[in-house]
């Protein structure tokens, strides 16, 4: 015996209404091809998926190290803060005091971006990496100065 291989087409069309496969709905609905979807890929369908999707499950590729850098957090201090630590970041010697300006150094604080939330009373040399306009000026009206270092060019 032949074993068929082709859908039931070629005859059983015309003005047959069930075309040989039964009176109550079969070859309708989604029982006929095993459920709606990605359903029993794990159960009834597990040969297609080996057969003809092999690379459906799994993790597939890697995460570039750019990728994961560009979204790294930023890690902040406002000037307010930096007012209230600069007399004890000179006890520590973490600050140095040039002539009336107190130096403080926010990259070796492990800070990267200085906000201006607060309010500065010292006068402050404050050398960052990055700087909001409203910090910028609080210092500056406070008498200080800002040095921002520029960002190496990345290739």
């Amino acid at each position: 015996m032949v074993v068929r291989k082709e859908k039931k087409s070629r005859k059983l069309r015309g003005r047959t209404r069930t075309m040989s496969w039964g009176r109550v709905g079969q070859h309708r609905k989604s029982g006929s091809r095993g459920g709606f979807g990605a359903v029993g890929f794990h159960k009834h369908k597990f040969i297609w998926i080996i057969k003809y999707a092999p690379n459906w499950y799994g993790k597939h590729g890697f995460v570039s190290v750019k990728q994961v850098k560009k979204y790294r957090h930023i890690k902040t201090i406002n000037v307010g803060e930096l007012n209230e630590l600069a007399k004890t970041l000179i006890a520590r010697n973490t600050a140095v005091k040039e002539g009336d300006l107190i130096v403080i150094d926010t990259i070796q604080l492990g800070y990267d971006k200085v906000l201006g939330e607060g309010v500065v009373t010292l006068p402050l040399k404050v050398i960052a990496k990055s700087m909001s306009e409203l910090a910028k000026k609080k210092i500056e009206e406070a008498g200080g100065t800002v040095v921002l270092l520029e960002k190496p060019v990345e290739a």
